[in-house]
């Protein structure tokens, strides 16, 4: 979603990006399935309103779970407690019953 949100700063089109993204270093099943902007990924999320598959709030159960584990091994996870802290925030805007892609609306500001 930041380097969707980037590459839109830059004037690269979401098309664009996904075509580099995807068949370099930044390719991943996430983005070539789940794709979390309109256009590139015709079936997903995105293209449909974001409309859920797996909702906000199902991720925020999931990332408090898996902050609990962490906590509970003494390990410390930045980027999780960041995600965490993003899908708190998204969801006390009121889309928990979004699809968690719609954490790049937030991101980009169009929310």
């Amino acid at each position: 979603s930041e380097a969707f949100n980037l590459a839109d700063k830059l004037g690269l089109s979401a098309a664009t990006f996904f075509d580099i993204a995807s068949t370099a270093s930044g390719g991943s099943w996430a983005l070539t399935n789940y794709c979390p902007v309109p256009g590139p990924v015709p079936k997903t999320p995105a293209n449909f309103d974001y409309k859920p598959g797996f909702t906000v709030a199902m991720m925020l159960k999931d990332l408090r779970l898996a902050q609990g584990a962490a906590a509970d091994s003494g390990v410390h996870t930045v980027l999780g407690q960041d995600a965490e802290q993003l899908f708190t925030a998204l969801s006390g805007l009121g889309h928990d019953a979004l699809d968690f892609s719609v954490i790049y609306q937030m991101i980009a500001k169009k929310l």
